[in-house]
């Protein structure tokens, strides 16, 4: 499955640690009703055989709604149960290694810092990159911050679709315009919402605002 770049434009990546009194697939039924329009299963410590059911559920439930799902850094696992696709970091499996065992239809996302490090996971396949953090974040502890200049560099340096992350939310997502971006990952401004889809739907409506700049 290959996707359209507007797919990208509200990318919502899970995280257990906002669940509270829900469960994981209620939190991503929220956020598919709010209108995220892209979503990544994040689970770094999984316990195989529930990873594995409620991998299946949540695909299920992204099919539903038509929006691409993908899982963070498991590729056997994404092979097994056919995912759309799936992302990887700089300290994952290369690019190229994980294009290879995925096949040339699947979706495969990079993250990036640097310029070098963008144009590399292009060759290597990546059909898009997750770029930052580029603001200040608490999801995710070894986050290396980049720069707006930054970003702006590897947006105009590489020629697939590049999504911003980190600590990206209602109040600040305006100064992202006019970087090239065609879409924010997200993940404590929706997950962590008091109200998930109400949060999702304005995120959504702002980011349209900040990609068209």
């Amino acid at each position: 499955m290959k996707f359209d770049k507007k797919e990208l434009l509200l990318y919502a990546v899970t995280d257990r640690s906002w669940l509270g009194a829900q469960t994981l697939y209620q939190q991503v039924e929220q956020v598919l009703k709010g209108g995220a329009t892209f979503l990544q299963l994040r689970e770094k410590h999984p316990d195989s055989d529930n990873f594995l059911k409620e991998a299946l559920e949540i695909q299920e439930l992204c099919h539903r709604f038509k929006v691409p799902f993908i899982l963070n850094d498991h590729v056997e696992i994404a092979r097994k149960i056919n995912a759309d696709g799936v992302h990887v970091g700089q300290s994952d499996d290369a690019a190229g290694h994980v294009r290879a065992i995925l096949g040339k239809d699947k979706i495969l996302g990079v993250s990036a810092q640097t310029v070098e490090q963008a144009l590399k996971a292009e060759k290597q396949g990546a059909d898009y990159l997750g770029v930052g953090a580029v603001f200040p974040t608490n999801s995710k502890a070894d986050a290396v911050e980049v720069s707006l200049r930054t970003l702006k560099e590897i947006c105009q340096a590489v020629r697939i679709p590049v999504v911003a992350i980190g600590g990206i939310g209602a109040h600040n997502v305006r100064k992202l315009s006019g970087s090239g971006i065609c879409g924010v990952a997200v993940i404590s401004a929706l997950f962590g919402a008091s109200d998930i889809a109400s949060a999702t739907a304005d995120l959504k409506s702002l980011t349209k605002q900040a990609v068209a700049k």
